[in-house]
């Protein structure tokens, strides 16, 4: 007689559950890997966000030490100011233009002309130029307009007058000869940005400071914000 026809059901049971217990210890192998796969991935990408980081910080700051050299003794004589947001800010509005004016005064465009093809040959050496993201030319007057119905009235008419004065701020340094070669680059990143009284600047009693507020700033953006959102990006797209 065969010896299969004596065996318990419950030794035939057995060989049926050894199998599914590898299956499941496989199983679990196999989401422990997974799960050690997105640790890593985890650490890597934040590395990377890390290093980004450091590397923006490094840049930032060597540019500010750049601009910073290159300016130093003239940004006094022009009543300008280096921020550590790498903003240069020209502040004296009597330079700049008259009173409601978008036309540059002989004394600002000779400012330009010696300040601006040295900004650029700052900003397109090869260790910075990739990282430009844009060069923004913003223009801020104070809250007062003259003969305004309303405070929205006065920050409307402020808002074209801001911006008036960047696009001619804009147009006089393109149209300087001594970028010509850095035009096309320029014309990428270069931007004009009227901002009206939106930031403007209180004085220590707290209450608007009217010359300050009126100015022109020339502030660098650098790409290491759309990295960074790259990244994030890319992690949210691999945890779906």
């Amino acid at each position: 007689m065969s010896k299969a026809l004596f065996e318990s059901p419950a030794h035939s049971s057995e060989d049926h559950w050894i199998p599914l217990s590898d299956l499941m210890t496989g199983l679990m192998m196999f989401f422990l890997m997974i799960a050690v796969f997105y640790m890593q991935q985890i650490q890597m990408d934040k590395k990377k966000v890390e290093k980004i980081a450091a590397s923006y910080q490094d840049l930032r700051s060597e540019l500010h030490d750049d601009l910073q050299k290159e300016f130093s003794t003239d940004l006094p004589k022009w009543h300008a100011e280096l921020g550590t947001d790498l903003t240069i800010s020209f502040k004296e509005p009597e330079v700049l233009f008259d009173s409601g004016s978008s036309v540059l005064k002989p004394r600002f465009t000779e400012i330009l002309s010696d300040f601006f093809p040295r900004y650029v040959r700052i900003l397109t050496e090869e260790k910075y130029r990739d990282s430009i993201q844009e060069i923004r030319i913003e223009g801020h007057t104070s809250s007062f307009w003259r003969g305004a119905l309303s405070p929205d009235d006065a920050y409307f008419k402020n808002m074209e007058l801001s911006q008036a004065r960047t696009r001619t701020t804009l147009q006089y340094v393109l149209t300087d000869f001594s970028v010509s070669e850095n035009k096309s680059w320029l014309m990428q990143h270069l931007t004009a940005n009227g901002l009206s009284s939106s930031r403007h600047i209180l004085a220590v009693s707290g209450e608007e400071d009217t010359q300050l507020s009126q100015r022109v700033e020339f502030r660098v953006k650098t790409n290491a914000d759309q990295q960074l959102q790259s990244i994030v990006q890319t992690m949210k797209y691999e945890t779906h």
